[in-house]
């Protein structure tokens, strides 16, 4: 489940170098704003670069620099991509992630890139220095990454100020916030990620109402930020493009909310290891653009198997339903899944035989059973 969220962080940070690299596509015509490359050199002296990573930033032409995208009319510097390509985890390589790494400060000779429009500088590690609050003073951003960098302590709510910022990602562990009322200010945001921060002094607040105040919203990523208690509901849903909904492994005690079925342009759904109970909704399978839904690991989700894949599911792909207390048999129904590829509804109380229409489904590449009370065999695939 993980992967297709880091996909979709791919997809974004490549849309969003295409702006930028569609302004700089002819970089040795460019000549750079001087009052641009005051500012980055005085950054750069910020930054500890111990493996000399922004080594071409010597040049007298900054949109020749690693990383930096210009205006190829005007030389103003537009974006800049510094983030570490080499993510720290157990499957890369530790030598090539620190050769990428960067520490230090944030300097705010930043704030004198007016036509800043795009600055990612996720994945290094920036020793848990706080989100600077001068970043909020970079109006034209459109794209912030600051993932995984290092950052810690409280995000300023002066990120607020960023009205058309399109895209923010804040994903870490050591960030938190004091409440979420800066966010309405973000009214172009269409992705929101803030995987990991401690959302705990906002849980018993109306934060969905918070959210539900951003028109443009396509993509909310909620993850791990030790939400608990109920989920709340909106008087009213202004949700109209919401495509992604992850709010994966948190501490709810709550049923999930009306609001949810009642977005129809939702195609991800993630509430997997969020303590959620009582009967899953039979709307979810009327989701007309549903494609990924996952309510593993709850618990205490119910539902009768015979109703729940009695129709509906027209685009489902992957179905994460293990761990909860479905019960009934698997209707013949099964067999009209015809898109699925993963299916995993291990560790219920379904009971019955299998039904042989699941040999229709010619693209599941994992299906899950176990810990159930079935009987007889898996059919052949027809």
């Amino acid at each position: 489940m993980g992967n297709m969220s880091q996909v979709g962080m791919i997809i974004l940070l490549v849309y969003g170098l295409l702006v930028a690299i569609s302004v700089n596509s002819n970089t040795q015509a460019i000549q750079c704003l001087a009052s641009n490359q005051e500012a980055l050199i005085d950054f750069k002296n910020g930054i500890e670069d111990s493996h000399n990573r922004l080594s071409s930033w010597r040049s007298n032409n900054c949109c020749q620099w690693h990383g930096i995208y210009c205006d190829n009319i005007t030389g103003a510097v537009v974006a800049i991509d510094l983030h570490n390509p080499y993510q720290k985890s157990y499957h890369s390589s530790p030598h090539k992630y620190e050769m990428w790494n960067l520490r230090g400060e944030l300097r705010p000779s930043l704030m004198k890139l007016k036509s800043l429009r795009h600055l990612d500088l996720s994945f290094n590690t920036f020793r848990a220095i706080p989100i600077p609050k001068f970043l909020g003073s970079l109006v034209n951003l459109q794209y912030l990454n600051l993932s995984n960098a290092g950052f810690a302590g409280l995000i300023p709510p002066h990120l607020g100020n960023l009205s058309h910022l399109q895209s923010l990602d804040l994903g870490a562990f050591r960030l938190h916030v004091e409440n979420l009322h800066w966010l309405a200010g973000l009214v172009s945001l269409k992705y929101l990620a803030m995987d990991g921060v401690d959302l705990s002094s906002v849980a018993r607040t109306d934060w969905v109402s918070t959210l539900n105040q951003l028109p443009s919203l396509m993509k909310l990523h909620l993850s791990s930020c030790n939400f608990f208690g109920h989920i709340p509901s909106p008087t009213s849903l202004n949700f109209t493009s919401l495509a992604v909904l992850d709010l994966s492994s948190n501490n709810f005690v709550s049923k999930i909310p009306d609001w949810v079925v009642n977005i129809s342009t939702l195609t991800h759904i993630d509430i997997s290891n969020g303590g959620l109970y009582g009967k899953i909704p039979l709307g979810l399978r009327d989701l007309s653009n549903l494609k990924f839904l996952n309510l593993g690991n709850n618990g205490n989700l119910t539902a009768n198997c015979s109703q729940l894949f009695m129709r509906g599911w027209r685009k489902i792909q992957m179905l994460g339903l293990s761990e909860n207390k479905l019960h009934g048999t698997l209707p013949s129904s099964f067999g009209n899944l015809t898109s699925l590829t993963y299916l995993d509804l291990g560790y219920n109380s379904i009971e019955g035989g299998i039904p042989s229409s699941i040999g229709k489904l010619c693209r599941l590449k994992f299906f899950g059973l176990s810990t159930n009370n079935l009987t007889g065999t898996l059919p052949f695939k027809e």
